[in-house]
């Protein structure tokens, strides 16, 4: 019989965070929920666990963000337990599990812990979940903090442990604790060994519109060289940090060629497991001096023995979120201080160390202080459909440390809903339930499982396996990629265990698909990017996606009509071709592919524009924004009448010529409507063009007739629209015209529909206006008429909308400056016993006589 506890004494042999166990222990007996926050290589990650598994019977989850720092873990602790990896401590990462039925403590990446709650909601069998590397905030592990914190109010006895070598921990607390009180928190820190900061700023720019330079890669590959020959203990290791697998590589290469006496390693997601576990060992006294390049892989999540200088190059990989262009994608920009940090504190791990930045002190300082959580600019689609089959749609009532962003959330929504993953209110429909079982991209699971019936299950999962796992590219053309793998090489064996383990997902079909298909797969996950060639050039074409993107690409695929992309991003340069965007994976696709994969983005109607005042008609045949033809046509009254309104709807009612009458009506029912509501219509353009055929049916038939726009009198459109029997009391509540004490009728000017603030002005010649006390109100006396009292020549004097307070106050000033510039009209001392009039003195003496 297994053993049911663990021997935490040996297995903390030599490990800081031994000591902060009786912490632990004590935040447990009152809770079951805690923060641990330790600086990396302390020993959390190997301690915890055995000690909550030494506390229950049930099996300990502990989650990695990465499947190297899952598998890694899992072998040093199984190692320092002295019991074979699989038996007592095991880990399952996507394509490889090794645990069995006596397993304890099984390390997972964050993902296939999502997937399977979504089987398993209640974790039976499961007594603490570890969430490690809190600090990274990656998205999946956002998501489990917000689900842990659900099941956890219907499993009381469910330990949830949040672990993390930099973080908030006050707020990570808050959200892992009860309305009553935040989850407890335990720190350990350790005294830091002494850290030597050089810094090795390079003489050529460090990234640009591709990513990092080459130039600046060379001096990277040189310092790194130089500074290796300098060190002093034998034992001593050096790391390099670049932000991606590509940089990697080429600084690798260069330093194989300068270092040739180094055993160059390297250290990424794309490397084989038993390359990334040899790193992870470390080496023997007799063998040559490592220098490990990697990526920000060995940031927090590993811990790479021996390492007593570290190179880094100050560059991350980050996902950014294109609003505009809705896609996003992985750029290189500056490492945050944060990660600078992290990766500096691997050269102090067992003593003294050395940093040399690649970087000047002004361009470290003005780097970001630490990294934004991903949940703020990747993709949200596969975690939307895993929120929906939750039962939260849009993590509505989860305690999440960020909530997902509105626009990013509506995007997946909506790619989700286009699938038909989720119904019109968020929830999850079966044909979606069958997609989160599939452990990739929901877009990837819909083309494995309609790609299957049309292409061969087999050449749906090679293209999804090729597009979801970690397979290289040499370049764009996908199909290309797939051929050379079926060949062999250096991608193939990891490519092909990812094609089996899709095909285990797949519906069974005896379907054989053809290179030619391969398109058609992509097009099935990516209907929005299907792309048609709109320029050539001697540098490459440029595409129009369905999405109504523009972007570049270069080489083979430039000369296709038609393409289906996979993947697009951000970037200037000669390959985009200036589109603002550049075309990273893409495969062949025919026109007949096109409508079979994107049949709901496929159109065929009229489209009408106004030229000069006249309705022109084109029948366009569209995909997405993609026009496929575009022909002059009659259309039908129907038609016509339907294309207006598409071009109302997009150009507003400014095509139209707005009568003073016209403008007048509208102006005088948006105040009814703003004042009083209901039956009144509102007069904005989208409330208008919404209802057009309320109030403009007769108006579109002669338009779409050929009566030219601007001889329609909207007039008669607008007065359609007053309520009956409400509209008997119209011209009360708001006249056109108001009757001033002089027997004048003064036009009122009401407001515009957009000025919901402004008053209706009267402007009118002060003497009209003498003995009027009380100002004039409309609608039943609700609103104010403005006053703006003007000189005899038409010139304003004085704004009110309080007549009688501007007779007993500035009245006199106005008179003394106004009585001599117009001696004709008159001033009375007294203008509330003067006889209102509109003539000069001599005239109204006349008239009076």
């Amino acid at each position: 019989m297994v053993n049911a506890t663990f021997d935490l004494a040996r297995i903390g042999d030599g490990l800081s965070f031994a000591a902060a166990l009786a912490d632990v222990e004590a935040a447990l007996a009152r809770t079951t929920a805690v923060v641990i926050t330790a600086p990396p290589g302390t020993g959390k990650t190997t301690l915890v666990p055995p000690l909550l598994a030494s506390r229950s019977p049930g099996r300990i989850i502990v989650t990695q963000p990465r499947r190297v720092a899952a598998r890694a873990a899992a072998r040093r602790l199984a190692r320092l337990d002295g019991s074979p990896l699989g038996e007592r401590v095991g880990f399952t990462v996507r394509g490889e599990r090794a645990v069995g039925p006596s397993t304890r403590i099984e390390f997972v990446t964050a993902g296939v812990l999502l997937r399977r709650m979504l089987d398993d909601p209640g974790l039976e069998g499961v007594d603490a979940v570890v969430l490690d590397e809190v600090h990274e905030r990656a998205l999946e592990t956002d998501l489990l903090v917000g689900l842990l914190g659900e099941v956890r109010e219907l499993r009381d006895d469910l330990v949830v442990i949040a672990m993390s070598a930099t973080l908030d921990a006050d707020r990570l607390a808050t959200v892992l604790g009860t309305d009553q009180a935040p989850a407890p928190v335990v720190e350990h820190t350790v005294p830091a060994h002494p850290l030597t900061e050089r810094w090795a700023p390079s003489p050529s720019p460090r990234i640009d519109e591709r990513g990092a330079t080459r130039a600046f890669l060379d001096h990277v590959a040189g310092t790194a060289a130089s500074a290796v020959r300098e060190l002093d203990d034998p034992a001593a290791d050096a790391l390099v940090f670049l932000p991606g697998a590509w940089e990697v590589g080429e600084v690798a290469r260069r330093l194989r060629h300068d270092a040739p006496h180094i055993d160059v390693r390297e250290l990424h997601g794309q490397i084989r497991a038993a390359e990334q576990d040899a790193v992870i060992r470390g080496r023997a006294a007799h063998e040559p001096r490592r220098l490990i390049v990697t990526t920000s892989l060995a940031e927090s999540s590993l811990t790479v023995p021996g390492v007593r200088l570290v190179i880094d190059s100050g560059l991350a990989r980050r996902p950014q979120r294109d609003a505009a262009r809705g896609m996003t994608g992985l750029v290189t920009t500056a490492a945050s201080r944060a990660a600078s940090v992290q990766r500096a504190g691997r050269a102090t791990r067992q003593g003294a160390g050395t940093v040399i930045r690649c970087v000047d002190e002004r361009t470290y300082a003005a780097a970001p202080l630490r990294d934004a959580p991903e949940i703020s600019a990747t993709d949200l689609t596969d975690a939307a459909l895993l929120l929906a089959c939750w039962g939260s749609p849009g993590g509505a009532g989860l305690r999440l440390i960020d909530p997902l962003p509105a626009d990013s959330l509506r995007d997946a929504t909506t790619v989700l809903h286009g699938l038909g993953a989720i119904d019109e209110d968020g929830r999850v429909t079966e044909t979606g339930r069958v997609l989160a079982r599939v452990p990739a991209d929901p877009r990837l699971a819909r083309a494995l499982h309609e790609g299957s019936a049309l292409t061969g299950a087999r050449l749906a999962a090679e293209v999804v396996a090729l597009l979801g796992g970690d397979t290289r590219m040499p370049d764009a053309d996908i199909a290309a990629a797939i051929v050379g793998l079926r060949r062999d090489g250096p991608d193939a064996r990891r490519w092909s265990q990812e094609v089996e383990r899709m095909l285990r997902h797949a519906p069974h079909t005896e379907h054989t698909g053809r290179t030619d298909d391969i398109g058609l797969v992509v097009a099935l996950a990516f209907p929005d990017r299907i792309a048609r060639r709109v320029d050539r050039s001697a540098d490459g074409a440029t595409f129009l996606l369905a999405s109504g993107t523009r972007a570049g690409v270069r080489g083979s695929l430039a000369h296709a009509e038609w393409l289906a992309v996979a993947d697009v991003t951000r970037a200037t340069g000669r390959t985009a071709a200036g589109s603002g965007a550049v075309i990273r994976a893409a495969a062949m696709l025919t026109e007949q592919q096109v409508e079979r994969a994107a049949d709901h983005l496929l159109t065929d109607r009229v489209e009408a524009q106004f030229v000069e005042g006249r309705l022109t008609a084109r029948r366009e045949r569209r995909v997405g924004a993609i026009v496929r033809s575009s022909v002059p046509v009659r259309p039908s009254l129907v038609e016509a009448r339907e294309a207006i309104a598409r071009a109302l709807k997009a150009q507003g009612l400014g095509l139209f010529r707005w009568s003073e009458a016209a403008d007048g009506l509208r102006r005088r029912l948006a105040l009814l409507h703003r004042t009083l509501g209901a039956p009144w219509p509102a007069m904005t353009d989208d409330a208008l063009v919404a209802g057009l055929d309320d109030w403009l049916g007769p108006e579109l038939d002669a338009l779409a007739t050929g009566t030219p726009a601007d001889r329609i009198d909207l007039a008669p459109a607008v007065r359609r629209l007053l309520p009956w029997p409400a509209a008997s009391a119209f011209d009360d509540l708001v006249p056109e015209r108001l009757t001033v004490p002089s027997g004048s009728r003064i036009r009122i000017d009401y407001p515009t529909v957009d000025d919901i603030d402004a008053p209706p002005v009267v402007a009118v010649k002060l003497q009209e206006c003498f003995g009027w006390a009380e100002t004039p109100r409309l609608i039943d006396g609700r609103v104010p008429v403005l006053f703006h009292l003007l000189s005899p020549a038409g010139r304003p004097l004085a704004v009110t909308a309080d007549l009688a307070s501007f007779w007993s106050g500035p009245y006199t000033q106005v008179r003394a400056e106004m009585r001599g510039r117009y001696p004709k009209h008159p001033w009375p001392e007294d203008p509330w016993a003067a006889t209102a009039t509109r003539h000069t003195k001599a005239r109204a003496a006349r008239e009076q006589n």
